[in-house]
């Protein structure tokens, strides 16, 4: 989104009606990484004994297999490294169950309580580390590799780069200026995450330069047509009853969006429980929703167990569903956002049609 524009797992999730806890200040002004940025990065690895790699919570492909890849990167050159996210139950989900390097995944728990150096990956606002934030805090270094627009930058060093497809593109240069070769298994974890962020190399961030790289990873040994199966082609038919059940309370506002049209539905957590689906086995709901081709903007609101609703929102390039997220405390990619709300379901949509009416200008003006 200007890195991936269509996927919301990593974006923030402040909470609509709910004072966001106390963050460190943003920075004013985001920019793409330095050489400055990369040799402070570079430092802080060459100087520490011990890294942990996290992911942000409920992780997708970009997320785990970045940090992964680092994993096994730095493995190989004797660091001790431990790879986690901050979810309780901590549950890799289905659809990653191929990547390497997961005998290196350990619980929040696990994670020393002042790391000396933390790397987060895909973490676009600190609240998706969940379990692991305080953590993160008290790191002696916190290094953010992200490719959010949205990530105001929270770590005491960082490589944010809103123009990467992915972070897995971050991932590998960083590989490369550290001197490690791509093997069959980083190029597997790196895969996984181009792949995963760039909707199989369909999404508008995806460049020659996006194939490039994937090319490089197959001419490693990657499996992408496995891998494709996976993340794209492989549900639980659990997970079919709920889609079922999702479209059928699915709603179109031809008038929303300056008349250009919203497309919504939810989830209740019920739906899950019933038919024994996990939570983040339902992230893709949304690229079904968007299909829809008299609206513009697609919404899906995914219950929890507390009763709070996570967001996720889609749009075809005349809507920044960004600032609309960000209004209600949200963000994201101008394709793709999230957020989180306390609101109920209908209060919630009104406020997002709100948020879309306050930024849209209608088509015929």
């Amino acid at each position: 989104m200007s890195g991936r524009q269509d996927r919301v797992a990593g974006t923030p999730t402040s909470v609509v009606g709910v004072p966001a806890p106390a963050l460190p200040a943003p920075r004013a002004e985001l920019r793409r990484p330095s050489e400055a940025d990369w040799r402070a990065v570079l430092d802080a690895i060459g100087a520490a004994s011990s890294v942990d790699l996290v992911a942000h919570v409920m992780p997708d492909g970009d997320a785990l297999g970045s940090a992964l890849a680092v994993g096994l990167a730095l493995r190989q050159r004797g660091v001790e490294v431990r790879v986690s996210f901050g979810d309780d139950p901590q549950v890799v989900p289905a659809s990653l169950s191929f990547l390497p390097g997961q005998e290196l995944i350990v619980p929040a728990a696990d994670v020393p309580e002042r790391p000396e150096l933390m790397i987060s990956f895909d973490v676009s606002d600190a609240r998706r580390l969940g379990l692991l934030l305080d953590k993160a805090r008290a790191a002696r270094e916190l290094v953010v590799v992200d490719h959010h627009t949205s990530n105001a930058g929270f770590g005491t060093r960082s490589l944010i780069d809103p123009l990467a497809p992915a972070t897995a593109v971050l991932v590998d240069e960083l590989l490369r200026r550290l001197g490690v070769p791509l093997d069959e298994p980083i190029a597997t974890c790196l895969y996984a995450g181009v792949a995963s962020d760039t909707g199989s190399f369909r999404y508008s961030a995806t460049t020659p330069a996006t194939h490039e790289f994937a090319s490089r990873l197959l001419a490693a040994g990657v499996r992408h047509d496995t891998i494709s199966r996976q993340l794209w082609d492989t549900q639980s038919f659990g997970f079919l009853k709920v889609l079922a059940a999702a479209l059928e309370r699915a709603e179109l506002e031809p008038a929303a969006a300056g008349g250009r049209g919203l497309v919504w539905t939810w989830v209740p957590w019920a739906d899950l429980l019933a038919h024994g689906v996990p939570p983040e086995q339902i992230e893709g709901l949304i690229d079904v929703v968007r299909k829809a081709a008299e609206a513009e903007v697609a919404l899906v609101l995914k219950e929890d167990p507390d009763g709070s609703l996570r967001g996720s929102s889609r749009a075809k390039g005349a809507v920044d569903v960004a600032a609309a997220c960000g209004a209600l405390g949200g963000g994201g990619h101008a394709y793709a956002a999230g957020f989180t709300s306390h609101l109920g379901v209908p209060a919630t949509v009104a406020a997002f049609r709100g948020a879309l009416a306050a930024l849209v200008v209608p088509p015929d003006l």
